[in-house]
């Protein structure tokens, strides 16, 4: 199994900007290896560029056969460059051009907690999947807010999270019974789950992303998501470049140490992996 380190390491190679967001997913993507992923047609729900899902892909043994679906077209443009899919599609995830029952397995990597219409795109998944099928996501979890540090200097947490929550586009921290309810409303039922990210890693990544998104976004004014600062300072793109290599040298010095397995300490943990099965 790739270590970790290795899966940071790739990370900061394809996002050599995003020091903080890099430590949290090495995490989690030790999560998701851990976990494993079916074989066959795979739909990558909310694919982004498409770098992330390649990493994991070539960490746990590949052949499989992705199809990527997301609403930013600067982001499928790049999707589609990597030859990772056999197709990307622009479109809602509430509303995919692909047949009936035409996966084996849906793939959501952090991106269920930024959708407000989310049963929706539940009931898509559903249709898409082919009966015993898998649905695997990953997502934050009910304790992310009671695991973080807080401001610094004192204040109000309550106001400190509504400011993450914006920040990062989070829209909901559901318990597992939640999804449950939700998941079975659609027709998938839930097998397990799998938590990730202990409250230090938590805090690890609160304190790297303060210094890092957090101070842009303050900056900002608060008014621009993570993704449109990058590109307003052009840090997002296929070849990072001279300053990302450089950028991506000092990530791997800074957190050589750092602990980034994904079952580092005992719980309660911050994030959780799900997996559901199509009735």
């Amino acid at each position: 199994m790739t270590h970790p380190r290795h899966l940071f390491d790739a990370l900061v190679t394809t996002a050599p900007f995003q020091p903080a967001t890099n430590y949290w997913r090495a995490v989690e993507l030790d999560a998701v290896i851990r976990h494993g992923l079916p074989s066959g047609r795979g739909l990558d729900l909310g694919c982004g560029d498409g770098k992330l899902t390649a990493i994991v892909d070539r960490a746990s043994d590949g052949g499989r056969r992705w199809v990527g679906v997301d609403l930013d077209p600067e982001e499928t443009a790049l999707a589609e460059h990597g030859g990772r899919y056999e197709a990307v599609h622009t479109c809602s995830a509430t509303a995919v051009p692909e047949p009936d029952a035409s996966f084996d397995f849906v793939f959501s990597n952090s991106v269920l907690e930024h959708i407000p219409s989310v049963d929706e795109v539940l009931m898509e998944a559903a249709r898409l999947l082919r009966p015993d099928g898998q649905f695997i996501a990953t997502v934050p979890g009910p304790h992310f807010h009671a695991l973080l540090r807080g401001p610094w200097m004192g204040g109000d947490k309550k106001k400190y999270c509504a400011q993450i929550d914006a920040r990062c586009a989070h829209v909901r921290y559901w318990s597992p019974d939640t999804w449950r309810s939700h998941l079975s409303a659609v027709g998938l039922e839930l097998v397990g789950v799998v938590e990730y990210l202990s409250q230090r890693q938590l805090r690890r990544w609160e304190l790297m992303s303060a210094f890092t998104g957090g101070a842009l976004h303050l900056l900002s004014g608060r008014r621009k998501r993570p993704i449109e600062l990058q590109r307003m300072l052009r840090l997002r793109g296929e070849r990072p470049g001279p300053a990302g290599a450089l950028a991506a040298s000092i990530s791997r010095t800074a957190f050589s140490s750092l602990p980034m397995s994904a079952v580092d300490g005992a719980g309660p943990f911050a994030c959780m992996l799900i997996e559901a099965r199509r009735r």
